[in-house]
């Protein structure tokens, strides 16, 4: 047997940081969070003319952890740590706020000036307790780092970044156990990936249709596939070998934390004094600057 489905939610798409557009399945009135995971958006894809590319300028965060996974662009990533790197296709930030940080995601000075296409995902995933307060760490992993799996017949390839697939294993270090993967499968493609039988599990898609689950009930680009925990790791999908294009999707899931969250806007924590902390520790200076 493999995993229900539990639910099947439609991103909802708004506006983001200075103004890019985004797909977002969660944080909605439809779903506040997939314990660890706070937050999914899909920036873009648009197209930008030359001078008008946007981002999200300085901004402070505390008591999780933010990925930044580019499918097309650049970004242009600074904080008040002192890191700085420039994000091409293909490579992923996984950024600890822990107690506290001030970052940018811009453009790259080359996507400004040029302009292009943008695509990419902003992900947060939930910190226990015992951690929010843990020192910033920047993990910064370029595309042809990341471990690749692949399906015997070749139809189905896997971008691990955290969790493992097809022998591949991730190099990311992570506070909780958790899976992230890009997958794409090819018209005829099938799998059944068994990620840890007590994590919770959704896949995104981005691109495509697919089969999924023990009845193989059709998903479409732009919706969220919750599995139900019900003692079983396998999970179903395939895509029909008639099928006009490849599908592509975000397979992710982690270990539940089980803590109450109280959060607004860049804070995570686990009460509403911490909150009120968090956001007198920024106003006051404590999370730093970004130095330029």
């Amino acid at each position: 047997m493999s995993r229900e489905i539990s639910r099947i939610i439609t991103a909802q798409h708004a506006t983001e940081g200075a103004g890019f557009p985004i797909r977002r399945p969660f944080p909605t009135q439809e779903l506040d969070n997939l314990d660890p995971f706070l937050m999914l958006d899909e920036v873009g894809p648009v197209d930008w003319p030359p001078g008008e590319a946007v981002g999200a300028p300085d901004h402070p965060h505390r008591g999780f952890e933010t990925i930044s996974y580019v499918l097309a662009g650049e970004k242009l990533h600074e904080d008040s740590t002192g890191d700085h790197q420039i994000l091409g296709p293909g490579d992923v930030q996984w950024m600890t706020a822990g107690s506290g940080i001030v970052h940018s995601e811009m453009p790259s000075p080359a996507m400004r000036a040029a302009g292009g296409r943008s695509h990419s995902f902003q992900i947060w995933v939930n910190l226990p307790s015992e951690h929010k307060m843990a020192a910033q760490r920047y993990q910064f992993v370029a595309r042809d780092e990341i471990p690749l799996g692949e399906s015997d017949d070749g139809l189905v390839k896997v971008r691990v970044i955290a969790g493992e697939a097809y022998d591949a294993q991730a190099t990311i270090n992570t506070y909780t156990p958790v899976t992230l993967q890009d997958w794409t499968m090819q018209p005829g493609g099938q799998a059944r990936p068994t990620p840890p039988r007590e994590q919770q599990m959704a896949i995104y898609l981005f691109q495509g249709s697919l089969a999924v689950g023990p009845e193989g009930q059709r998903v479409d680009d732009g919706q969220l596939v919750i599995f139900a925990n019900d003692g079983e790791d396998s999970i179903d999908l395939s895509l029909d070998g008639n099928a006009d294009n490849p599908a592509r999707f975000l397979l992710f899931g982690g270990l539940p934390i089980g803590e109450p969250i109280a959060r607004y806007g860049p804070f995570v924590m686990n009460t509403r004094e911490e909150l009120v902390q968090a956001f007198d520790d920024y106003q006051s200076g404590r999370m730093g600057v970004i130095s330029r």
